[in-house]
């Protein structure tokens, strides 16, 4: 039987929802959707592109608890209040992953859980040994 690993990474959304920051089965990881909070649990201040930031660095240190790292990651999906944003996003995205090129999507939605979040990503890796 495949051993299930879990990480938090201390949202205050975690508890409430009752989900994880990632899951790892056998090779797989989902790592879920995350919002821009800084370590305090507040939305950190700043554009997309300073949100978008925060929430792969958030998403990467799950991976790296659960013994991946960026380099795994083989799809991102990022989710936008205002798809005027995609390309300062896309920008900070091709900085994480330019090299590692995951299929990716940038959409637009209605809103997200905080008024003050821009963007809400969301990741899979599969871990190659």
């Amino acid at each position: 039987m495949t051993k299930r690993k879990h990480v938090s990474s201390g949202s205050p959304y975690e508890p409430i929802v009752g989900f994880s920051r990632a899951v790892r089965i056998g090779n797989l990881i989902a790592v879920s959707g995350t919002g821009p909070l800084g370590p305090d649990g507040k939305t950190v201040p700043g554009g997309a592109a300073v949100q978008a930031r925060r929430c792969f660095e958030i998403q990467i240190a799950a991976l790296e608890q659960l013994g991946a790292g960026a380099f795994d990651v083989i799809r991102t999906r990022m989710m936008l209040t205002r798809i005027e944003d995609w390309e300062a996003v896309a920008k900070v995205h091709g900085e994480f992953f330019g090299m590692i090129r995951p299929a990716s999507t940038i959409m637009q939605v209605s809103s997200l859980v905080e008024p003050d979040w821009l963007i809400e990503t969301e990741m899979d890796a599969v871990v190659v040994d």
